[in-house]
């Protein structure tokens, strides 16, 4: 995704607000969104980091 689309920013700020992300989270979705192919991609993608941060 092209992180510097309109649509993209709008999806991202929902996803902000609606999963209350704190800041080291939207840092890191900020990397992962040029990786994601849409935002579902970009969801599993930032369950997956997390989930490996612990080990």
């Amino acid at each position: 995704m092209n992180i510097n689309d309109k649509y993209v920013l709008e999806m991202l700020n929902k996803l902000i607000a609606i999963e209350r992300l704190n800041k080291s989270q939207i840092l890191q979705m900020v990397n992962l969104v040029s990786l994601s192919n849409d935002i579902n991609d970009l969801k599993d993608n930032l369950m997956w980091e997390s989930s490996n941060t612990f080990l």
